[in-house]
């Protein structure tokens, strides 16, 4: 998903709040943003048809095997999650383990939660470039972040960040939840 920054003057930037961030997001219902740990607001051009499908299709997936465990609660690319670094994002697809969820308030679950997903899944398209994407991984799992997937769908291969690193996978790999999502896998063979 192609994205671009909104150029404030650092001051502007800085007296933005968490509300005032919540207040444009409610008015531009048609964009989806993300805010950076130092506030810069990011406006997230729409996704193709292609990965729009895919996406759609990896996150029916998860969300029947949550179905079937019961273990957490998923969600889609229109959630943001406040990272305990103060950035707002929003992964493609995510999921946090019931415990977690619900020991947030319910005016906590219905804003930005101030939460970092558990699992996350971040689909490159062509357009987005791969260095970028890697930071934004690494920012999750380093505000707890316990295992996400980047799949780019050009090289089609899977980077998967995990508590041992990043490794990277060809497609032809199917994908293991590990101990995060028991049981949870994923052939992305059958998808791309």
């Amino acid at each position: 998903m192609d994205s671009f920054e909104l150029k404030f003057p650092d001051k502007v930037l800085d007296s933005i709040t968490e509300e005032e961030f919540y207040l444009l997001c409610q008015q531009n219902r048609d964009l989806r943003f993300e805010r950076t740990f130092d506030k810069r607001i990011i406006i997230m051009t729409p996704g193709g048809g292609i990965i729009g499908n895919k996406g759609m299709r990896i996150g029916a997936r998860l969300d029947a095997w949550n179905e079937q465990t019961n273990l957490g609660y998923t969600f889609d690319s229109s959630t943001g999650f406040t990272l305990p670094n103060a950035a707002i994002r929003s992964p493609d697809a995510s999921w946090v383990a019931k415990a977690r969820w619900e020991a947030l308030s319910l005016a906590e679950q219905e804003r930005f939660p101030p939460i970092c997903p558990d699992f996350i899944i971040e689909l490159m398209p062509p357009s987005d470039r791969l260095s970028e994407l890697h930071k934004k991984m690494e920012e999750y799992q380093s505000n707890g972040c316990r295992l996400g997937w980047l799949i780019d769908s050009v090289k089609r291969m899977t980077y998967i960040y995990h508590s041992e690193g990043m490794i990277e996978t060809p497609f032809n790999k199917v994908l293991d939840g590990e101990m995060v999502l028991p049981g949870f896998s994923l052939n992305l063979t059958k998808i791309f």
